[in-house]
């Protein structure tokens, strides 16, 4: 038993070390880790952001682009479980030139302990599955990229709220390419997804580069009759106007470099951050508006109306001059840490995102994948069925061990007893001839021990053994029935436990597996992904409880019955031997015995 249980401890000490380094799928020959971290040392987003849309920015200092697809198709990111896939959308991906921007989205973003992702790649077979309409929650109603060129910008959200004029592309802004500002309003589509209520709220953000500071410069503005809403900047100072209301000079920002600019709106209040930060804020509601806004000029048409009704303050605003890129619109106000972590995460230089060296798959089983994607209560069942399993096999090896060696003293000892056929039947133990092993494992000497003794001790008390009558006979047959029985039963001892296992394992895997898929299919409607890749690990894994249920059932019902033959036999030649023992005390000293006669010689 103890030597089973230190096999057992021994495979499952070589096989833990394995799984510490879970590989998501085997298909896949190379992973990178990916550290998003919001701590004090590193983003320093201050408080949980939620999901966020990280920006990964792959270039040759942190990726060699080897192994990879050409247009990244590739690329999948899992999360630090190895289970989770991460929905990603691939802004740009030139190995040529070594630069790749992914957008990738995180569920959580935390200020506190540092999350690590797995972006795996090195699948030439392998389909595209990035999908921006996935990597943005359904409250971000716009965001451009502007990663198309000289074509009108294009909505990466599920609402298609796509330009209306042609963007003028600029290369090498703070994300890929952006759009030169300038040269007129590029306008932004009236639909429904875009409207906004009397009291609403809105998150606007973008990032904007100066060419030069000038007086009133517009970046975004809408109008709806009398309501206006406008974002942009003085003299270098950015700000937000609602119906003619200002906010106060702020932080300002600088020609010729990037910033990152956003307002959101709610309730009864307007705030305007800048590179992610607080600068001020507005009292005041935005007004209902389902109109077309513009970027990077004011709104048209309305612009002189909106002048006569409300004066100097309300004139029309001049266009911006400068570059812009990652416009986004949203129809609830974000979080502060969100704005935060996008402003940090998108920088030329993200304190977000931390990457390690690249790993490379060591040649992993299928079956390896598979026990890297059991969840815990998978591995509680497996245990289980691990235990039994170990029980079980020790039974049956110390079964068949101690069977072996009872037929083998068995045969030995109907061997001495076969040759003493003729002397008297205690003969056996009075010469000591049988061997010390034999009478320690032969379950037929102990019947023939018991009966000798029976016999002795009825001639201690003055018995006639040349004459035993009938009823000293069934006695001793009695005594030697007895002792089978025990023999018997000693056979039997921890069969059950056999049994046991053949019924109930197979139920213990199957109730891991009802579990399992139960798992599975909560997991991917909450994550919200229902793609065979995210699912088919967690199903594969919950099969393999039943097929650990019947591996530890089948060993032991073919066990099971091999040894019942074997304990069948013994018994069968316990039963004989009685019969044999019993027949012979009959015949050599029963009282009906027939007595050799002797004839007379005739004088």
């Amino acid at each position: 038993m103890r030597r089973i249980l230190f096999i057992v401890l021994t495979l499952l000490s070589t096989l833990l070390p394995g799984l510490a380094h879970a590989w998501w799928q085997a298909e896949w020959s190379y992973r990178k880790p990916v550290t998003i971290d919001g701590g004090p040392q590193a983003g320093a987003i201050g408080s949980d952001a939620g999901r966020v849309p990280v920006l990964v920015r792959l270039h040759t200092g942190n990726f060699k682009f080897e192994g990879v697809s050409e247009t990244g198709a590739d690329l999948r990111f899992v999360a630090a479980d190895d289970k989770t896939v991460l929905n990603h959308q691939i802004e740009q991906f030139d190995p040529l030139l070594g630069m790749a921007l992914i957008w990738v989205d995180v569920p959580n973003v935390s200020a506190g302990t540092p999350q690590k992702l797995w972006m795996y790649y090195g699948n030439p077979k392998a389909p595209a599955s990035g999908n921006g309409q996935r990597s943005f929650d359904p409250d971000y109603t716009l965001v451009y990229h502007f990663a198309e060129g000289a074509v009108p910008p294009r909505d990466t959200t599920a609402y298609g709220n796509n330009g209306q004029t042609p963007a003028v592309p600029v290369e090498g802004t703070v994300i890929g390419k952006g759009a030169q500002l300038g040269n007129g309003a590029l306008m932004l589509p009236a639909t429904p997804s875009l409207a906004v209520q009397a009291g609403g709220s809105l998150t606007f953000s973008a990032w904007v580069k100066p060419d030069q500071l000038g007086a009133r410069q517009a970046i975004y503005a809408r109008r709806d009759g009398a309501g206006e809403l406008v974002v942009g900047i003085d003299q270098g100072v950015p700000f937000v106007q609602v119906n003619g209301q200002r906010s106060t000079p702020g932080q300002p920002i600088q020609a010729g470099q990037w910033s990152h600019i956003a307002v959101k709106a709610e309730g009864d209040s307007v705030a305007l951050f800048v590179g992610g930060r607080p600068a001020v804020s507005l009292a005041a509601k935005l007004p209902a508006m389902n109109t077309a806004a513009a970027l990077g000029a004011d709104a048209p048409a309305t612009a002189a109306a909106a002048a006569n009704a409300q004066g100097t303050q309300a004139a029309a605003f001049s266009p911006f001059t400068g570059a812009i890129d990652e416009v986004r619109l949203s129809k609830v106000a974000r979080a502060d840490a969100l704005l935060l972590a996008d402003a940090v995460s998108q920088g030329a230089e993200s304190r977000l995102t931390v990457f390690g060296a690249d790993e490379q798959q060591a040649g992993k089983s299928h079956f390896g994948f598979i026990l890297a994607a059991m969840p815990l209560d998978a591995w509680v069942v497996v245990g289980l069925l691990g235990l039994m399993m170990s029980l079980s096999w020790a039974i049956m090896i110390g079964k068949g061990r101690s069977y072996g060696a009872t037929s083998r003293a068995n045969a030995a000892f109907i061997e001495h007893f076969r040759e003493a056929a003729g002397a008297p039947l205690d003969r056996l133990a009075v010469n000591n001839t049988v061997p010390q092993d034999v009478r320690a494992d032969s379950s037929l000497w102990r019947l023939y021990e018991v009966a000798i003794d029976e016999m002795r001790r009825r001639h201690d008390r003055g018995y006639d053994l040349s004459a035993v009558s009938a009823a000293t006979i069934g006695a001793i047959r009695a005594a030697m029935d007895g002792v089978m029985v025990r023999e018997t039963e000693r056979m039997s001892k921890r069969m059950n436990w056999l049994s046991t296992t053949i019924e109930g394992a197979p139920y213990v895997g199957l109730f891991g597996t009802v579990i399992g898929i139960m798992l599975v299919f909560v997991v991917a409607a909450m994550a919200g992904a229902v793609d065979i890749n995210s699912v088919a690990p967690g199903m594969a894994a919950a099969l393999l409880c039943t097929a650990a249920g019947l591996g530890v059932a089948i060993p032991a019902l073919f066990g099971y019955n091999w040894l019942a033959s074997r304990s069948d036999a013994i018994g069968a030649d316990m039963a004989v031997f009685v019969d044999e023992f019993v027949t012979r005390l009959a015949e050599e000293q029963g009282e009906g015995r027939s007595m050799p006669q002797v004839v007379a010689k005739r004088a």
